[in-house]
């Protein structure tokens, strides 16, 4: 799957928008790539999955930050024949209290998988949520990484992020 294939496949889902946005960490943007567009459109869900699955090791077992990559680690397991667990966000006051659903064995080896990095704080605080519950967690893919410090972020936590795609890319051709 190459770079420009992902491209067209965010934009066939109509997940690349162009305007005045406001992002979850309160900055604003010219440009906003809809998670919940490119994640729930099949053909575009399936493109990802097989980019991912493609830079995985056979034994690698995944994670899905809640929410927005859930469907990702979903497809991509899928796709690689991998199993997932789920990060929450919190930690659920009910039930089994869980933070990290599913099944991890204490030193497993986890590759996280994340829809956009823009400060990378929710892939960061997702890894330290792993790593809290034994896992062992060296590498994250992400689909966009909007080149606003997630990167450096990222890897100042320890982490080996790469990106399916930059903002950089996505935007060179802009319409």
């Amino acid at each position: 799957m190459t770079n420009q294939e992902l491209i067209d496949a965010l934009r066939a889902a109509d997940a690349v928008r162009f305007g005045e946005f406001e992002l979850s960490h309160g900055g604003t943007s010219e440009y906003y790539v809809d998670k919940y567009l490119f994640e729930t459109d099949p053909d575009c869900l399936e493109a990802i999955a097989e980019a991912f699955a493609e830079r995985l090791e056979p034994d690698d077992k995944l994670a899905g930050v809640a929410l927005g990559a859930v469907p990702l680690a979903a497809a991509t397991s899928v796709a690689a024949g991998a199993p997932y667990v789920i990060v929450r966000k919190q930690r659920k006051e009910y039930g089994t209290s869980n933070l990290v659903e599913g099944r991890l064995e204490e030193e497993e080896e986890v590759v996280v998988l994340e829809d956009i990095v823009t400060t990378g704080t929710s892939l960061v605080d997702a890894v330290e949520a792993l790593r809290e519950a034994g896992a062992t967690v060296e590498r994250a893919l992400v689909v966009v990484d909007r080149q606003e410090g997630g990167r450096e972020n990222v890897e100042e936590a320890g982490l080996e992020m790469e990106a399916l795609v930059t903002a950089e890319e996505l935007l060179a051709e802009r319409d």
